[in-house]
């Protein structure tokens, strides 16, 4: 079966990443992106009859479609929850094409927040037995070491340096400096202040890994009738692709190459096009080495080139391989499945023309990217204007 071209996002609505979330609950929030999303793709909320959610840490799991629908005053026919961490705010959007394909439903209302109030991560609340097995009693906690593990590797393998790791958060803080919403966007970075950053896992430091924040976003996804209605230009999903899956790093056999292969290749099949026609990549970036291990794995260059790739090419908004044009998580804030629907927000921004400082010229081809655990759960869109 086919995706391509049987549903578009339609509208979207993003939070500003903040640091300081008193008064704010993940209900709040998501209340306040599903109403702003709908307003925005020019609709009603009678026009929602699919709703898709990621359950936020501060509300209880069960139901949470449910109790979310009836609190927004829905009458749906199709809601669901998806919890693939990082990757969700992705796999939202080819389900809710599907979902629409099917019959199911003709608006569905993607939304995603979270709240962080500082403390342990619960990344680790449910462990699965290999890592209880192999990781936990030698010391390798989750997520920063599986990171700094495939980072690691790919030096030893590669011969990937530190400052082509940190080429990528400079790259990416001076898209932040034109998003106003960025967490940071007061000061540019260089690659010597990246590498002498805090050292937090070797060989990744402080500047190479996100900072968690209070977030929200969210996204309607329309049939090809409705999507004709909205104010907005669509954003066509031309192809997905969903791969996946392990919870430990000790469970995949070869650190450097990641799901990613995998359902990129699905997406590009599906939609008909390739890498080098992409005019712009918004891949998830909790830490430099996903955004390096995700490029090669999407073809943009050979296994094991990312470095010398990303040291050649300018990744900013205006350079000839736009990549994270709103900053990404690493400059913006990573606020959970939020901050993964940041980058399909970004890529549906930029498609329809909205980029404002930061546009990319003439964008009519992008990716929107998703990734959960280390490196384990994956889904790439192709998304296009026309």
């Amino acid at each position: 079966m086919s995706l391509k071209g049987s549903a578009a996002i339609t509208g979207f609505a993003e939070l500003p990443s903040t640091k300081n979330p008193e008064g704010l609950t993940s209900l709040a929030i998501q209340g306040r992106m599903a109403r702003e999303a709908v307003e925005d793709a020019g609709f009603h909320k009678s026009d929602i009859d699919g709703l898709l959610v990621s359950t936020p840490a501060d509300s209880f799991s069960l139901f949470w479609p449910t109790v979310f629908g009836e609190t927004l005053g829905l009458k749906l026919r199709y809601f669901d929850n998806v919890e693939i961490g990082g990757a969700s705010a992705a796999g939202m959007i080819w389900r809710a094409a599907a979902a629409i394909q099917a019959g199911m439903c003709r608006n569905v209302l993607c939304v995603t927040a979270s709240v962080s109030k500082g403390g342990a991560s619960s990344y680790g609340a449910l462990a699965p037995r290999s890592r209880e097995e192999f990781d936990t009693p030698y010391g390798l906690g989750q997520p920063n070491s599986g990171y700094a593990m495939i980072a690691r590797r790919h030096m030893h393998e590669f011969g990937t340096t530190p400052e082509q790791l940190a080429k990528i958060a400079v790259d990416q803080r001076t898209n932040a400096l034109k998003n106003p919403m960025a967490m940071f966007n007061k000061s540019p970075l260089t690659i010597d202040q990246v590498l002498n950053s805090p050292m937090v896992l070797d060989p990744l430091h402080m500047f190479e890994i996100v900072s968690r924040c209070t977030g929200g976003a969210a996204i309607v996804v329309s049939g090809r009738d409705l999507a004709k209605r909205s104010k907005n230009p669509p954003v066509w999903l031309l192809g997905a692709g969903e791969a996946g899956t392990h919870m430990s790093i000790s469970q995949r056999k070869d650190f450097t190459t990641s799901w990613v292969k995998d359902s990129a290749a699905s997406a590009f099949r599906m939609s008909g096009v390739t890498s080098g026609q992409m005019d712009f990549i918004q891949v998830y970036d909790c830490y430099t080495i996903t955004v390096l291990v995700s490029l090669e794995d999407m073809g943009f260059c050979a296994k094991g080139q990312g470095g010398p790739m990303v040291m050649e090419r300018d990744l900013t908004w205006c350079g000839d391989m736009p990549v994270n044009t709103n900053g990404g998580q690493l400059s913006a804030g990573q606020a959970g499945s939020a901050g993964g629907m940041g980058h399909i927000v970004e890529a549906a921004r930029q498609l329809m023309g909205r980029g404002g400082e930061r546009q990319v010229k003439d964008a009519t081809l992008g990716i929107g990217h998703g990734n959960g655990g280390v490196m384990g759960d994956q889904v790439t869109l192709v998304l296009a204007n026309q």
